[in-house]
């Protein structure tokens, strides 16, 4: 974009910026001629789609500030008054985390929905994702708005919305909803109905106290079987918001010894002592590890700062703790449930990154398995398609360290899940084994499945072309190989063809049944590659020696496949 009119669109921006703050911010990069940072921050814009929002705070239309939640609340507002004839009768629930701006925008969202006659259902203060969406199906609103940015660093944040069947967003409500905000006229001209004056009118609602309450029971009653006992826990809450409802929780479950990690326990925005509050990063864990060695925990457990994910840690063979990957948590899980709750035609679903052996163990144990796209809005939505045929829907996951049990959340749950996950570490403890023997003794009976992931971060508008360029080139050139590897079969998610929504994936089968996925992160700027090794134990093997074999064998998938990849265009 030429430089003059970068600058006539900034500065058109700043003028309907209802934010003095981000207004003086862009005006200043204007003053500054600093053409590479207007760049990002009007060469494109916020995309609203399945995840609604999420991006970096500041001024600009690629950025989250005041104007880009004004401007979608407004479209939210006007698509729903034309989709959902009783939305003014039912309202909309808004949720908040505890990060930078949160607040703000939680509080723009309800005053917008306040001034187009729309209800808004406000939490008193934070409240975790899932109890969000709990709220959304208790008070039985038409849809819900979640402010949070979920694992990502802290100068994000994100807009996230529910539909009134309690999940996530889909087709064709979200380029609905996207039609409908770029219908909206400019930022200051949005029309606003403060608290005091939206609560006189019955427009500003709290969400009523007892709702705690009522997902606490309701939590408590998904245990398929309560374990409560000595187990030693360490927790964090990684200065999220799942502090005290994963605490109270597990004290009411029985689990008296539970440790949180003081640094982290409560909500904080900064993250002081994490630079990517996510479990899975680097460092994220390490005042939990130390801690859990302090104490000499049996298990850690982490949720990320919307309380939405759950992270455990384990001993292995030798006392030392280890951090099990979100597949490997899934399977433990999913093993768990189809075992230990008899239902008739249970349900298990995962997505098309997440490990293959849930497939195996639910046809082992007689039921029904499916795979989604990547997200949990489609586990949920699929979930909700299949009761009418009976199915009833035990677990789902996804291998980004998200899961629920049973029905009650229609999205991921990191509260509700700690509960069962300590109780299945309790049931291990009591039969002389940790997470990790268990996981074994799953694998020695229906196979090793070992994986890894490549992720690329291509930040800007530049870092969006190359990962638009890798896609394409994957396409335009073909293989038929990956290393000594033979493909049996190669899905492009996107042409149309499979028995899935379309979506910018690319995946690989392998002969003996390993695979390779390759996309896009609809949430950061990233392009990620998912590697599954399908390893088979010998008679009488050791485990080690097979995840030794299978380590490597993947370690080589890897290597072969990111030649491949830098060839079409992979930094």
């Amino acid at each position: 974009m030429d430089t003059q009119r970068l600058a006539d669109l900034a500065a058109k921006w700043a003028d309907a910026d209802p934010d003095m703050q981000t207004r003086d911010e862009v005006r200043a990069l204007i003053s500054k001629q600093d053409w590479k940072e207007l760049e990002e921050r009007f060469g494109a814009s916020l995309e609203f789609g399945t995840a609604g929002l999420r991006g970096t705070l500041g001024g600009g239309t690629n950025r989250m500030n005041r104007a880009v939640v004004r401007r979608t609340s407004a479209g939210l507002a006007r698509y729903l008054k034309a989709k959902v004839p009783d939305v003014v009768k039912r309202g909309v629930v808004v949720g908040r985390d505890g990060r930078r701006m949160s607040l703000e925008f939680a509080q723009e969202t309800a005053s917008v929905l306040a001034a187009e006659g729309i209800p808004a259902h406000v939490f008193e203060g934070v409240s975790p994702t899932p109890v969000t969406a709990f709220a959304l199906e208790y008070l039985g609103a038409a849809a819900a708005v979640m402010v949070t940015a979920s694992h990502n660093p802290p100068e994000y944040n994100g807009y996230k919305v529910y539909w009134g069947n309690g999940a996530q967003i889909v087709p064709p409500h979200d380029s609905g909803i996207a039609a409908a905000i770029d219908a909206v006229g400019a930022a200051k001209d949005i029309a606003l109905l403060d608290e005091k004056d939206a609560r006189a009118k019955k427009l500003w609602l709290d969400v009523p106290a007892e709702l705690e309450r009522k997902y606490l029971d309701a939590i408590l009653a998904l245990r398929p079987i309560k374990k409560s006992g000595d187990l030693s826990i360490v927790y964090t809450a990684m200065h999220g918001v799942g502090g005290r409802w994963v605490v109270q929780a597990l004290a009411e479950a029985g689990f008296k010894n539970v440790t949180p990690v003081p640094q982290q326990q409560e909500p904080d925005g900064a993250f002081p002592t994490v630079r990517f509050p996510n479990p899975e990063e680097k460092g994220a864990m390490d005042l939990s590890t130390a801690l859990a060695q302090q104490v000499n925990a049996d298990i850690a457990i982490a949720n990320d700062p919307d309380a939405d994910r759950l992270a455990v840690m384990a001993r292995d063979e030798k006392g030392a703790l280890r951090m099990l990957t979100g597949n490997e948590v899934g399977v433990l899980l999913g093993h768990f449930m189809l075992t230990q709750q008899k239902v008739d035609k249970p349900l298990v679903l995962t997505t098309i990154v997440s490990s293959a052996q849930l497939k195996v163990i639910a046809a082992a144990k007689g039921a029904r398995f499916e795979e989604t796209l990547t997200g949990f809005k489609w586990i949920a939505n699929r979930a909700m398609e299949l009761k009418p045929e009976g199915y009833r829907f035990v677990m789902g996951y996804e291998e980004a360290l998200g899961y629920t049990i049973g029905e009650l959340v229609r999205d991921k749950d990191g509260v509700g899940t700690a509960v069962v996950a300590a109780d299945m570490a309790q049931w291990c403890k009591s039969r002389g084994v940790t997470l990790l023997g268990y996981l074994e003794e799953i694998q020695r009976e229906h196979g090793l499945f070992v994986a890894s992931q490549f992720n690329a971060t291509l930040p800007g508008t530049s870092g969006a072309a190359q990962i638009k360029a890798v896609m394409a080139n994957f396409r335009a050139k073909p293989i038929s190989a990956i290393g000594a590897c033979t493909i049996s079969a190669a899905k492009d998610y996107e042409a149309g063809t499979l028995p899935l929504p379309r979506s910018n994936v690319l995946a690989w089968e392998l002969v003996g049944g390993h695979r390779v996925t390759l996309r896009p992160s609809g949430t950061e700027p990233k392009v990620k590659v998912y590697f599954e090794w399908n390893e088979q134990l010998k008679a009488g093997e050791p485990m080690a020696a097979a995840r030794t074999r299978a380590a490597a064998a993947l370690a080589t998938l890897e290597k072969d496949f990111l030649v491949l990849a830098r060839e079409r265009g992979l930094p």
